[in-house]
Formats: C-alpha cells, sequence, structure tokens
C-alpha cells in the first residue's frame, strides 16, 4: 500500500515537471565589468534582465478507486482507496494571470 502512494507521487511530479512554465522577457541586460589597473579607467555598470514568470495552476485532489488488494490467505479482493488525482493547467492557458501580457 506504501508503494502505491510512492508510485503516485512520482508520476504526480513527473506529470508537474513537464507542463513547465511560460517565461516572457521584458528587458535585455548588460554588464559593464570596470577595467582596474593602477587606477580604475571606467565605471562599471550592471542591468540584469527581467522576466514576468507565469507557474501553470497545479489542482491536487483525491478520488475514489477500487483496486485489486491481496488478501493475507492469498485471495485478492478489491477494495476501495483514496488516490491522489492531480490537474495541472498550463500558464498559457490560465486565465487567473497574475501578470497581464505586455
Amino acid at each position: 500500500m506504501r508503494n502505491s502512494f510512492v508510485i503516485a507521487g512520482l508520476i504526480s511530479a513527473a506529470s508537474i515537471a513537464m507542463v513547465g512554465c511560460d517565461v516572457q522577457k521584458t528587458q535585455e541586460g548588460n554588464v559593464d565589468v570596470p577595467k582596474y589597473e593602477v587606477s580604475k579607467t571606467k565605471e562599471g555598470d550592471v542591468t540584469l534582465p527581467k522576466y514576468d514568470v507565469d507557474a501553470p495552476k497545479v489542482d491536487v485532489t483525491t478520488t475514489q478507486k477500487q483496486i485489486t488488494v491481496p488478501d493475507v490467505d492469498v485471495h485478492a479482493k478489491k477494495e476501495t482507496i483514496t488516490v491522489p488525482k492531480v490537474d495541472v493547467t498550463p500558464a498559457k492557458d490560465r486565465d487567473d494571470k497574475v501578470a497581464e501580457k505586455k
């Protein structure tokens, strides 16, 4: 029984990893590194790029499923157990995005 929860968790994690995020670059970046000799010849300037990231929406619920569970005397019987159910909506399909796309 413990193994079934581990397998369900691994499958859920793998499905979430495959969906990914919607990332859009919103600003270019540059790095001007100062030059040093005996005295400084140029001032440094660092501008990092900016990104808007819309993460996927993940809904984790439970549902009832009937599975075959071996009995102690090696006879199998069906039981209803609660298993995790994961719904993932990719960021590009969400209608409740935090940041508006520009």
